[in-house]
């Protein structure tokens, strides 16, 4: 678990720029509030395709990334495998910390 990562998303959460669960990130994106969409790798075939074809219809960033289990305990919740950021900055600054650690680099 990247502990940066999951830190940032529970900032997410405490300073309300998260939401969380299939339908309030769809309507986030409907209203263009998604700056960032986050669906984890062991979500169904179905919701990975579901938040691809919705991200590119509302040019919305997506990335795979984790477990349910651990999206759900970052921000203080159960099991979550979709959840969207509504901040601009955090959204960078996830998407930063996300592509690090799938490019390979170190943990900074």
């Amino acid at each position: 678990m990247n502990n940066r990562f999951y830190s940032l998303l529970g900032i997410c959460q405490k300073s309300g720029h998260l939401v969380s669960g299939e339908t309030g990130v769809l309507d986030s994106l409907r209203h263009q509030k998604a700056h960032l969409v986050l669906v984890s790798r062991d979500a169904s075939d179905r919701t990975k395709r579901l938040f691809q074809n919705k991200c590119n219809f509302f040019q919305a960033r997506l990335i795979l990334y984790g477990e349910k289990d651990a999206m759900g305990k970052a921000i203080g919740h159960t099991p979550r495998s979709s959840v969207a950021v509504t901040d601009k900055g955090l959204a960078d600054a996830l998407y930063k910390i996300a592509n690090e650690q799938e490019n390979g680099r170190a943990d900074r």
